[in-house]
């Protein structure tokens, strides 16, 4: 990698209240995050569209936004991506819709490393060595795990046909729809506790299986096989992160819809969608001002577009049924460490870690949502310095630790009408016991670290629905359980004009809302669009 090809220009996008943007636009975009970005980008690559992007916070990027403070930077939710390697789907797609300028940095070869109790659980990069590797752990179940392989592929198989389903007009999904679908929902339908139980009785193999479900956000009692399957097949190959940090990516972005004459706005919060006789015109800001465009996309999320920005009478009443059956994500804090060592001197590397209090997973999420003052079901600690290779030119003698957990919303839910930096001492008192209680984790994992910490800043479901929008600070918009696809949530929404896009179309991480970006601009194009975008 040749790190002077790193560039750290500016964040990309205008601002509303300093250069309001001219002119018509053949398209409006809500949200800039990855789906955003990805559906912005597609249509103007490839169909020459002018296309206008509007981000209510004062950065574009959604969940690839960073932060710093003096000597540090931290992602707020880019933390690993698969399938970057060279001609992987993702990378492929990425380089479609970008410009090219992000190097990819691999993780090491042992990419996550499970923690169930005291027990420790490396996944190796390439699918034969992560067999290899827990036969080791598991002697005697290396033909359990080649079944185990063999159902992931499977599942996967179908999840083409299954996503392109959801581009197509609703007449054409109507004829077609199931059997597109149907390969996809057979596992879609089950859960991963219920696959995993009929594949192996050796519970801890299981639990470890199971151990990213942090990626996906539910227990294998609640999680669907299809969405465990997406990861699993995800990350089989290894793992790599944007040199210079996650900002990157809507940097690789912005000069793919600017060269058509799009702009990127922050600053410029969407109060409504405009509806006239029926179609979606455009939209009016919390200013007041109102723009207009043939084309309305929605990267908020399902919960905020047909919650918050739709006029309740434009959804048809059969639809309602359709968005009773998902449901939001459960929130999660996030603190973020700093340290004035660096990686090498702390002994940290860019190996993740999925920290489990033992074995019962389900049992696990099940007391702490009842009790949050039990032990996290899961703790993620990522190392974002150690991954960066740029890190240390720019942030010399510094480290930084990201640990992350879920919480529910209702634990903050008093303060939801406060705003950010004013929500008084007890928000502070709370925040600061959850950061001593992560730190603890933490230190168990690396008592190196005891002693050395710098700065921490925790953020809570709170700054989540401040920075992002989620409006119960979900982790990833949509839970993943069997009911999510079995929705029939489709990038054209029923109100003419409007479609949605992002992980909430397709699903979490960057790989899903990309897919989501690029389903959408195809329902608004047409096939052909979909065949160089994604072929």
């Amino acid at each position: 990698m040749v790190l002077e090809q790193v560039h750290f220009a500016r964040h990309p996008g205008v601002s509303w209240k300093q250069q309001p943007p001219s002119g018509a636009f053949d398209a409006i975009v809500i949200g800039s995050g990855v789906g955003g970005l990805s559906c912005a980008s597609a249509l103007a690559r490839y169909a020459d569209r002018r296309v206008l992007v509007l981000e209510r916070h004062y950065r574009i990027g959604g969940y690839t936004q960073t932060f710093t403070r003096p000597g540090y930077e931290w992602d707020i939710g880019v933390h690993y991506i698969g399938q970057m390697a060279a001609g992987g789907d993702v990378r492929r797609l990425f380089e479609r819709l970008t410009d090219g300028s992000v190097l990819w940095s691999a993780l090491p070869k042992v990419y996550d490393r499970v923690v169930l109790g005291d027990l420790h659980y490396d996944f190796v990069a390439g699918q034969e060595c992560f067999i290899n590797r827990l036969t080791h752990y598991f002697p005697g179940e290396g033909q359990t795990l080649r079944r185990y392989f063999a159902l992931i592929a499977e599942a996967n198989e179908g999840a083409r046909n299954y996503y392109v389903e959801r581009m197509l007009p609703k007449w054409l999904a109507g004829i077609t729809g199931p059997l597109l679908r149907r390969q996809y929902l057979r596992w879609a339908r089950r859960t991963t506790g219920q696959v995993l139980s009929g594949l192996t009785r050796n519970e801890e193999l299981a639990a470890v299986l199971c151990g990213q479900l942090g990626d996906y956000g539910l227990p294998p009692s609640r999680s669907s096989f299809a969405a465990h399957a997406g990861v699993v097949n995800h990350y089989i190959q290894g793992a790599w992160y944007p040199a210079g940090g996650s900002a990157a990516i809507a940097r690789a972005f912005a000069p793919v819809i600017e060269q058509a004459g799009g702009v990127l706005c922050h600053s410029a919060e969407v109060e409504t969608i405009l509806i006239e006789k029926g179609r979606a015109v455009g939209v009016r800001l919390t200013d007041g001002a109102e723009l207009r465009a043939p084309i309305v996309v929605s990267d908020a999320g399902v919960a905020n577009t047909y919650g918050t920005l739709l006029p309740q009478a434009a959804i048809p009443a059969g639809f309602r049924k359709e968005l009773r059956l998902v449901a939001p994500s459960v929130g999660y804090l996030s603190l973020f460490v700093g340290l004035k060592h660096t990686d090498a001197e702390l002994g940290t590397t860019g190996t993740n870690l999925w920290i489990h209090p033992d074995r019962n997973h389900d049992r696990n999420s099940e007391t702490f949502l009842r009790d949050p003052a039990r032990p996290f079901p899961v703790v993620y600690v990522g190392f974002p310095s150690a991954k960066d290779p740029s890190w240390s030119k720019r942030f010399p003698g510094r480290a930084t630790i990201e640990v992350i957990a879920p919480y529910p919303y209702a634990g903050f839910r008093q303060w939801r009408d406060t705003s950010w930096q004013h929500r008084g001492d007890g928000y502070a008192e709370v925040k600061e016991a959850l950061s001593q209680k992560l730190l603890e984790v933490l230190f168990k994992q690396l008592p190196q670290l005891r002693g050395k910490i710098d700065v921490t800043e925790l953020s809570t479901p709170i700054s989540t629905g401040h920075f992002v929008g989620h409006p119960r600070g979900e982790l990833y918009g949509l839970d993943h359980t069997p009911a999510r696809f079995e929705a029939r949530l489709r990038a054209q929404s029923p109100v003419p004009g409007l479609y949605l896009t992002g992980a909430d179309l397709a699903s979490a991480g960057v790989g899903g809302a990309m897919a989501g970006g690029a389903l959408t601009a195809s329902a608004i194009e047409g096939f052909r669009l979909l065949w160089k975008v994604m072929a």
